[in-house]
């Protein structure tokens, strides 16, 4: 594993996001992992379209980040609940 694992979403936050999607789609092609001539932000979305496919097993940094990610999701629908 050639970086650290994306495990919140203040994380995620400050990735740029064309880097993350270009990686996803990397995996989809079936492309082997990135090394370091990559950014993180690829290797995270290369990552976690593997984990999608089932390729990878969901680990704990990974379920970390989808908790956090719902979290903020239900966040926002209760604000507009509230409105």
């Amino acid at each position: 594993m050639p970086f650290e694992p994306v495990r919140t979403k203040a994380d995620l936050d400050a990735m740029d996001f064309a880097d993350v999607l270009e990686g996803y789609k990397s995996a989809e092609r079936g492309d082997p992992e990135p090394g370091e001539n990559r950014g993180r932000a690829y290797w995270h979305g290369w990552r976690n379209r593997m984990i999608d496919m089932g390729e990878l097993p969901m680990d704990d940094a990974a379920r970390n980040l989808v908790r956090e990610v719902m979290r903020a999701g239900l966040d926002v629908a209760k604000s507009f609940r509230r409105s």
